[in-house]
């Protein structure tokens, strides 16, 4: 298993960074990660999400509104690769939120490209971030 966690503090409720994080529409005006998302956010739901440009089906594993986001993919049932994405949110008492933004592979290919997956996941996630926290400035 590889697992990248990214952490950021945001200076809003986590009802707040929710419904930004959730506003998929204004996606492509702010995000560098992922461009485009499409379908409905259900659990057990497969929704369309474009990342660097190539559309992938995924599915929604877990909404929890204001604590917890989560989506994955698979190729060959996850035995070769599965992957998942995924924000928890934790609403301190000072107003303030923390995210974990993050990302976890497990599957026989993961360490053939352990050395590539760290690298794109880790600035693919800090891009993002770094362009989510914006939105709260």
């Amino acid at each position: 298993m590889l697992q990248l966690d990214t952490v950021i503090e945001l200076p809003v409720s986590s009802h707040e960074v929710w419904a930004e994080l959730t506003d998929f529409s204004k996606y492509p005006s702010w995000n560098p990660l992922i461009t485009s998302v499409s379908g409905n956010w259900q659990v057990g739901n497969t929704v369309t999400i474009t990342q660097n440009g190539v559309d992938s089906l995924s599915e929604v594993l877990v909404v929890k509104p204001g604590k917890e986001l989560r989506w994955g993919g698979r190729i060959c049932s996850g035995w070769l690769f599965d992957g998942e994405h995924y924000f928890l949110l934790t609403q301190n008492g000072d107003g303030t939120t923390t995210v974990v933004h993050g990302e976890k592979f497990t599957g026989v290919l993961v360490p053939l490209m352990e050395a590539k997956l760290m690298k794109a996941a880790k600035s693919g996630l800090m891009a993002m971030n770094e362009a989510f926290s914006k939105r709260f400035s």
